[in-house]
């Protein structure tokens, strides 16, 4: 899978580029972490662009099995990108998005930079340690 490797703020960050096939099910999550495995990111962007509608719709449970592949895997996610109006549209999914954001290992942020800021201020230096 294409991806560009960065570093922000001391983590080695596997960015997803916002084109290409949509992630959906676990399976692309492993796929994803694999990818993301050989610049030895241990924390991974995705732009809500390359996930589907069934992704943001809770009931298909594709959201929650992606999660879990990542959790299992030690691998930290945001998914970056304006999703407003589907929080608005879903309480459901606006509570997974607070309750998620709440944590350490999946945020659902707007921009790069809220991503850079937020591990400025959860991960310090030395800890991040390729599980793997």
């Amino acid at each position: 899978m294409a991806g560009q490797f960065n570093e922000l703020s001391g983590i080695r960050v596997f960015e997803v580029p916002a084109s290409g096939p949509q992630l959906r099910n676990g399976t692309d999550a492993v796929d994803l972490m694999s990818a993301a495995s050989e610049y030895r990111a241990t924390f991974i962007v995705i732009p809500v662009e390359r996930l589907g509608d069934d992704f943001f719709d809770l009931s298909t449970r594709i959201a929650g099995e992606m999660a879990q592949k990542f959790a299992v895997y030690g691998r930290r996610v945001a998914i970056v990108g304006d999703i407003s109006r589907r929080i608005a549209a879903s309480k459901s999914l606006a509570a997974f998005v607070i309750e998620s954001n709440r944590g350490n290992d999946l945020w659902f942020l707007n921009s790069l930079q809220e991503v850079a800021d937020r591990l400025a201020r959860h991960s310090p230096r030395g800890i991040d340690v390729d599980p793997t």
